[in-house]
């Protein structure tokens, strides 16, 4: 009785009409009161008395930080990589043929501008920043060898490529598998609003439409605004530094910060208030082709043959050692496998996953007429590609040079082997033929992926904030997406530490979200199992009536019965 009330719900909920949450679609002017007013007071208030008390809240959330990693990081890498396999799985089986949307409905965007825009909200941004740096940092041990990545060494070097490549490959994207299948399920092929909580209906049937959807969607929504505005005043210092590399500035200063963040803010409200069919789209698709062609110079002007033989060594070495380097915490390395972990594995773990509201929601949006086997391949395993591709371009050519070439790369500071992460694509970049050329276009392609990083997140808000419309009003758009630049001058003015706080709280909430996460997984297994059911006895039914309507013209054409279309009885000949 449970499965058959399942399935007639949701055959029911795929005729309706889409439909928001009670008291969440007719706000004023647009917006959900009980999500909207307290996601923008919890905001104010927090960037107000960061603001005020700095290093109070920075000292109280590194704390709670520092707490959760250490007590924490084995759950987030054995969830991360069940992640993993869930997204495999349901690629891979009898639900990948599953439509996110209406059956006879094609893809709304094309294959190309589909990639585009999810790679670029999704980290274009991040692989552009993190390409040379991380590689780099591994190589020199920052903050300490608690993986065994051997020092100055050819073997040190591959195996830092590799680490670089579990933090962007397979399972940050499974991360954004299950929060985008979710949603796009709910949103196209059940015709919910765009909202996180519809995503659990299937485990928390109509109670998504009380204080823990909202709640839901309230989290997501800081959590969105948090991380946006984070890595915006974060990259605007990257980019602040490549201006000084080039001597377009000199020493980056608060009024750069402020030109910067406001005019990438500028054109992510532009952006965002075009839409999804214009502006967001164009510029995604800008994004893609400038890195392509940023990617393709480092690999014509750099070791090429290298670069060749690193790419399928990479694959290779990728597929074999993904299960323990999946779920390496760093055990028997005491504090230093802890401070490890907390700089990178369990950090982006948990950054993917607070990052996973945003993007998810996003890429579901995008996604309306395909298939769960579609979305899996395209969201998992082509950025992978991409990923893994790209490190060993950027991060091989930085270790090429640091291995055989000038170095300089890697530098020592007071005894100590630092990396400066803001500059490093930019010195790899001068060292290479008629790439002093080329960093005005990094630069470019670094400040475009950051608009589109706005511009995405604004919309994502701005639709969780509305109860779930689609096409939310453009005062909301412009109302977010400034907000969202106001929130990183605030922060960053002050200092980094204010910014790194926002940082950390936005982490912070992925713990809680992971347990969404779950929930997400469980309701996709229910949904996905009792669409299956439905659509086996459809064809079952299907296949009765036509084995009786053909069993039925043998023996008309044999003349046992008589043809019941004639408007006669049936009558078996004697």
């Amino acid at each position: 009785m449970k499965e058959e009330s399942l399935v007639a719900e949701t055959s029911a909920a795929e005729a309706a009409p889409s439909t928001s949450p009670e008291g969440q679609s007719t706000g004023h002017k647009g917006i959900a009161p009980r999500v909207f007013w307290p996601s923008v007071i919890i905001v104010l208030a927090f960037v107000l008395i960061s603001v005020i008390f700095p290093d109070t809240v920075a000292e109280i959330v590194g704390n709670i930080q520092d707490a959760v990693i250490g007590t924490f990081s084995w759950y987030y890498l054995l969830l991360v990589s069940v992640f993993v396999a869930f997204a495999i799985w349901i690629g891979v089986s009898h639900f990948g043929d599953i439509k996110l949307g209406p059956d006879d409905e094609g893809p709304e965007f094309g294959l190309g501008s589909w990639f585009a825009m999810l790679f670029a909200a999704g980290m274009g941004i991040g692989l552009v920043f993190w390409g040379v740096a991380e590689p780099l940092n591994h190589f020199a041990g920052i903050p300490n060898r608690a993986t065994g990545i051997e020092q100055g060494t050819e073997a040190g070097a591959h195996d830092s490529i590799l680490q670089a490549v579990l933090h962007w490959g397979l399972h940050p994207w499974a991360i954004y598998v299950v929060v985008g299948v979710a949603i796009a399920y709910a949103i196209h092929r059940k015709k919910r609003p765009v909202s996180i909580r519809w995503a659990l209906e299937g485990v928390l049937g109509r109670k998504v439409n009380g204080w823990i959807g909202d709640v839901i969607d309230i989290a997501a929504i800081c959590g969105t605004l948090f991380g946006v505005a984070t890595s915006l005043g974060l990259g605007v210092m990257q980019v602040a530094a490549g201006l000084s590399f080039i001597d377009v500035i000199e020493e980056p200063n608060n009024l750069t910060y402020v030109v910067l963040i406001g005019a990438i803010t500028t054109a992510a409200v532009i952006s965002v208030v075009t839409g999804l069919k214009k502006g967001i789209k164009y510029i995604s698709n800008i994004n893609l082709g400038l890195a392509a062609a940023l990617l393709i110079f480092v690999l014509i002007a750099g070791p090429t043959l290298f670069i060749f033989r690193d790419v399928v060594q990479t694959f290779g070495d990728y597929l074999q050692n993904i299960l323990q380097m999946s779920v390496n915490t760093t055990a028997y390395s005491g504090e230093n496998g802890t401070e490890w972990q907390g700089w990178w594995t369990t950090y982006y773990w948990a950054w993917w996953i607070s990052w996973a509201p945003f993007v998810g929601v996003f890429i579901a949006r995008i996604s309306r007429g395909r298939t769960v086997r579609q979305f899996v391949a395209g969201v998992l395993l082509v950025p992978t590609v991409v990923a893994i591709i790209w490190f060993c371009v950027m991060g091989g050519t930085a270790l090429y040079r640091e291995l055989w070439g000038q170095g300089g790369l890697i530098t020592t500071d007071g005894g100590e082997t630092t990396v400066d992460t803001n500059t490093s694509l930019f010195a790899l970049l001068e060292g290479l033929p008629g790439g002093s050329v080329v960093i005005v276009g990094a630069i470019i392609l670094i400040v475009l992926f950051f608009v589109t990083s706005s511009d995405s997140g604004s919309l994502v808000v701005d639709m969780l904030s509305s109860g779930g419309d689609p096409n939310p009003p453009v005062w909301s758009r412009v109302f977010w997406g400034v907000l969202e630049g106001a929130v990183a001058i605030a922060l960053l003015l002050p200092g980094e530490d204010s910014l790194s706080t926002l940082q950390l709280v936005a982490i912070l909430i992925a713990l809680p979200f992971s347990l969404v996460m779950i929930g997400m997984c469980v309701s996709i297994w229910r949904e996905f199992s009792a669409e299956r059911r439905a659509a086996l006895r459809a064809q079952r039914r299907m296949q009765r009536e036509e084995l009786t309507e053909h069993v039925t013209s043998n023996l008309v054409d044999a003349g046992v019965v008589e043809d019941p279309e004639d408007g006669s009885d049936e009558k078996v000949k004697a």
